[in-house]
């Protein structure tokens, strides 16, 4: 049996001594990222950290921004998975708890460092590959919602508003708790938060219809 990595290359259960090497190196590059930032990050230093030969290293990633991109999505919370079956309501409330869930288990201080490590940087030609690193990661981490938002129910009910706007409205009352320590979102406050959200874009399509 047999996994994707974060690069795209394949992880074989049967092989101990590849995952192990994986692991220390990315386990050096993230102390890296931790201590001095994004461009710590190199061949040089990670292969020096972890004691792992060079060779081996070009087994694992074929460059550092790999390298780089396998260490900031392992530091994020993974993607989650559209719930298959309910009413619209019923999947987005689903949805929003099973991101809150994972963004509720995810070291802050560490998602919020890998985060800000994919801010772009329009000066040097690596802000333009790390800047589409985080386009790569939003992508990745709205596809659940654009999949759900597909159908002939959700259109209408967005009503020509961008999904970028509407994640915010759903995703940022539970992020914002978490960053600042006053709490974690619940089931119950997921539910409001759809349940509100609902009411609004029901209230505000209403409202457009009657002035068109």
């Amino acid at each position: 049996m047999s996994t994707s990595s974060a690069d795209g290359r394949p992880d074989h259960d049967d092989d101990p001594r590849k995952a192990r090497s994986r692991a220390r190196l990315l386990d050096a590059a993230t102390a890296l990222l931790e201590s001095g930032g994004l461009d710590a990050v190199t061949i040089d230093g990670v292969t020096r950290m972890s004691h792992v030969a060079r060779t081996t290293l070009y087994r694992h990633f074929d460059n550092v921004v790999q390298l780089r991109a396998a260490t900031l999505e392992r530091m994020l919370p993974p993607v989650v998975a559209i719930p298959a079956d309910g009413t619209l309501r019923e999947r987005l409330i689903e949805l929003v708890t099973r991101q809150a869930e994972v963004i509720n288990d995810a070291p802050v201080h560490l998602t919020t460092l890998a985060w800000l490590a994919t801010a772009e940087r329009a000066d040097d030609s690596a802000g333009a590959r790390v800047g589409s690193l985080r386009h790569r990661l939003i992508e990745q981490y709205r596809k659940p919602f654009d999949e759900l938002f597909e159908g002939p129910e959700a259109r209408a009910l967005l009503a020509g508003r961008e999904l970028s706007t509407v994640l915010a409205q759903l995703i940022g009352p539970v992020i914002f708790p978490r960053l600042t320590g006053i709490g974690r979102a619940t089931r119950a406050d997921c539910t409001r938060i759809v349940d509100d959200f609902l009411t609004a874009a029901v209230v505000s399509n209403g409202q457009s219809a009657a002035s068109a």
